[in-house]
């Protein structure tokens, strides 16, 4: 039995009485002791518990009074004739205790439920502030408090007040799309989590309130007219709060914790208002991975996902960076949920502005260098992606650069590749579309297939052909095609021999004997011989090439 407190603890404030009896209640481990005469004057409910039962300690009678030590000890205090203290924190859970115990005019006048009904009329919907105390403190007595409607009063309070000033949620996020948006790009990164939601908050915080408070609060304010720009900001606050700001280790973190985080971001997601732009694309990336990570339900993770999709133009590669979860050894990064991505974004596309197939290009050009250096991606993943950024440059002007610094990569993580299989690899760059810089670099790139390199050897000669035709040569051209068309053959036999020879040094040890020639000669030295290629440059990252070249994650 826990130690007497609370009103038996304060003699002090009530004389205890030889002439009338008392009656004890057990409230959250305390006992409390009140005069059984003058605490029925004031409560129907005790009259009538005193009217059928005897007994001293009522405990047993009342399982379900919603009271703590505070509000308990109010309505002693009051029930005893003392003055009392309301205020916006325990208003509210004092109104549903005076209600449960019927202390209402109509059983004896001025009595505490219209008392504590007056002072949340006049001191709590009157703020927004106080509004949301009172909320926050109606945590432990809710459905107390939203039959007796005083949950429903502060949020049409809350509400209104928002309809008023809607920065009392929080300032929007402006739009990446403005001329700064280079600048705003810096703000949504997702190793700039704090900044994103450093906001200047003065007034009460609706993002403390828990969740099962909020959620009914927010979807109500969708419903009317608060502009849906501060809404999405407010959700984007309140899951820095009580998402990104209490990340933890999953092996670690309890299960109930878990489910709790699992739920907020279902709730989150549902909320978010559907237009675009709104919220940045790093954000709902963000929550896709907590999504993910939280094993959340196919809805939520099927609408972030279009969410992203719809505003895949504005993302950045990080954005698209989702971790595998897979448990066996498997690709690092999630790519059938980019695939899910991009197709949200083309089914969604309605143009005719042509710069966001652009930007997506791009930017899959950039995903798809970023997981190259993957040693766990198959060949069919990356030929999947590498189809999908060929199919989003498709009538646009942009080069083949993209493609080929991400085979470039693929091909050097990946050199335990045959030749068969590099070749079919490469069968996604399109030579005619590479830049001169980048044609250069392929041409002395030894892991390339053979055949690749003598494609685009074909093709740098094709492009000094056109332009000799329009500088004029007549039959000097005509020569020159002559010479070129003979080269061309003479390269393709040798791509033959050189395959041989190449099939012939995986089972001899790396090495091929050249038959002209005594000791032995490395396969690529070779064929750099026959082509002139023969230079110190390997590496695709030296070469100047019309594609922005994007920091790779250390692996």
């Amino acid at each position: 039995m826990a130690a007497r407190k609370g009103i038996e603890e304060r003699p002090s404030w009530r004389p205890r009485s030889k002439l009338t009896s008392e009656i004890q209640l057990h409230i959250c481990g305390s006992l409390f002791t009140l005069d059984k005469v003058l605490f029925a004057s004031k409560s129907s409910k005790i009259t009538k518990l005193l009217q059928k039962n005897s007994k001293d300690d009522l405990s047993a009678l009342l399982p379900d009074i919603p009271a703590d030590q505070e509000s308990m000890e109010l309505v002693g205090r009051f029930c005893h004739g003392f003055e009392i203290a309301l205020s916006t924190q325990n208003v509210v859970r004092v109104a549903c205790l005076a209600h449960y115990l019927g202390m209402t005019d109509s059983h004896c006048k001025n009595n505490l439920l219209s008392r504590a009904l007056s002072f949340f009329e006049h001191d709590v919907i009157a703020s927004w502030n106080n509004s949301i105390k009172a909320v926050k403190s109606a945590e432990n007595v809710f459905s107390h408090a939203h039959q007796l409607g005083l949950i429903d009063y502060c949020v049409d309070s809350i509400i209104s007040k928002a309809i008023e000033n809607p920065c009392l949620l929080g300032e929007p996020f402006k739009s990446n799309l403005s001329d700064d948006d280079d600048d705003e790009d810096d703000v949504y990164r997702p190793n700039a989590r704090r900044k994103l939601f450093d906001l200047d908050w003065k007034s009460e915080d609706l993002t403390n309130v828990s969740l099962r408070l909020y959620a009914p609060i927010i979807h109500a304010m969708s419903q009317r007219p608060v502009p849906h720009e501060y809404l999405a900001a407010n959700l984007c606050r309140y899951a820095s709060t009580w998402l990104f700001e209490k990340i933890e280790d999953d092996d670690e973190t309890p299960s109930h914790e878990m489910k709790s985080r699992r739920e907020i971001v279902e709730t989150i997601s549902a909320l978010l208002p559907h237009q675009t732009g709104l919220v940045p694309c790093t954000f709902l990336s963000e929550m896709l991975k907590l999504a993910i990570g939280l094993d959340a339900s196919a809805e939520c993770k099927d609408g972030l996902e279009m969410r992203i999709g719809k505003q895949l133009d504005r993302a950045t590669v990080n954005d698209l960076l989702l971790p595998s979860r897979g448990y066996a050894k498997a690709e690092k990064y999630d790519t059938e949920c980019v695939r899910r991505i991009l197709k949200n974004f083309y089914c969604n596309y309605e143009g005719p502005d042509p710069s966001p197939l652009n930007m997506v290009s791009e930017l899959i050009d950039e995903f798809l260098a970023e997981i190259s250096a993957d040693i766990d991606l198959k060949t069919s993943t990356f030929l999947e992606i590498a189809d999908m950024s060929i199919a989003s440059s498709t009538g646009t002007q942009r080069t083949s650069d993209g493609i080929y610094r991400a085979l470039d990569i693929y091909l050097e993580k990946h050199r335990h590749l045959t030749e068969t299989e590099r070749e079919k690899v490469c069968r996604i760059l399109d030579c005619n579309k590479l830049s001169g810089e980048a044609c250069e670099h392929a041409a002395r790139n030894e892991r390339l297939p053979v055949r690749v390199v003598v494609q685009v050897l074909f093709v740098v000669q094709l492009k000094l052909r056109e332009a000799r035709e329009v500088g004029g040569g007549g039959e000097e051209v005509k020569a020159e095609m002559e010479r070129m068309g003979s080269k061309v053959m003479e390269l393709e036999k040798k791509c033959g021999v050189m395959k041989r020879e190449l099939e012939m040094e995986r089972s001899s040890g790396g090495v091929v004997v050249n038959k002209n020639k005594k000791g032995k000669v490395g396969v690529w030295r070779e064929m750099k011989r026959k082509l002139g290629c023969i230079t110190n440059t390997n590496s695709v990252h030296d070469c100047n090439c019309h594609v922005k070249k994007k920091k790779v994650h250390p692996r």
